[in-house]
């Protein structure tokens, strides 16, 4: 007997862009008056980043979000924690860091 196969017979075309979507998951969101563009990334880059919504490093290897004003250039892209991103509305917009804290 052969083994079963568990792939589709035929291929599987990609559906065309919905309005607010641009490039596969990126799409535009509404934050503070002004839209964003906002993409999840697997974090495979190998790369630290500061999230700056928690003033927290994001360490290569975990999942979280690009976002940047949509006029904005490639220099205003932030690396988000995938649940910063998620309460920005409810979070203040100053971050307390002590003393010693590198300013990133």
């Amino acid at each position: 007997m052969s083994p079963r196969r568990n792939r589709p017979h035929r291929a599987v075309k990609p559906e065309p862009s919905r309005d607010g979507e641009r490039h596969g998951l990126e799409r535009t969101e509404s934050w503070h008056g002004e839209e964003w563009v906002m993409r999840p990334v697997s974090g495979s880059a190998g790369k630290t980043y500061r999230c700056p919504g928690c003033d927290q490093e994001i360490p290569p290897g975990v999942g979280h979000v690009v976002a940047w004003p949509e006029h904005a250039g490639v220099d205003d892209r932030r690396h988000w924690h995938r649940a910063c991103w998620n309460a920005r509305e409810r979070r203040g917009a100053k971050v307390l860091r002590s003393r010693n804290a590198p300013r990133h």
